[in-house]
């Protein structure tokens, strides 16, 4: 009799198969995942360049007492906006701030960030027309 000690070494195509196949249903998940978090973050900048432009009004609103009626009241400039994905900028009430925005051709819309007075300060609001998953959570 002979006895037969061959081992076997390496992967059989199927094991090979199904690996690849849960590759592939991963990256098929993780893939529009990660190109959404990508456009939040692009989000993200659009509101740190707000920030700038929500300080004028408070510091106009701290000043005067009152809400500047156009932008250039409230001291911001449009022309140094920072950000490549802000493509308009208007205060279509007193002190309120809408920005057109279009992150990649995905997230197009407005966000306005409109303050509301309490007890003599302002806090704001956001809302706006851009799909709500690419908004931060205080937008939603």
């Amino acid at each position: 009799m002979k006895t037969m000690t061959q081992k076997q070494q390496g992967f059989t195509l199927i094991e090979l198969m199904i690996v690849v196949a849960i590759i592939g249903i991963l990256a098929a998940v993780a893939l529009p995942a990660y190109q959404d978090y990508t456009i939040r973050a692009k989000m993200a900048e659009v509101l740190v360049q707000a920030g700038a432009h929500k300080n004028s009004v408070v510091e106009f609103y701290q000043s005067e007492n009152a809400l500047p009626t156009d932008l250039d009241k409230a001291g911001v400039d449009t022309a140094s906006i920072a950000s490549s994905y802000i493509t308009a900028l208007t205060m279509p009430n007193a002190g309120e701030l809408q920005y057109v925005v279009d992150i990649d051709g995905k997230a197009t819309g407005n966000v306005l960030l409109a303050p509301t007075i309490a007890n003599g300060s302002l806090t704001w609001v956001c809302s706006g027309t851009v799909d709500t998953k690419y908004l931060p959570a205080n937008c939603r």
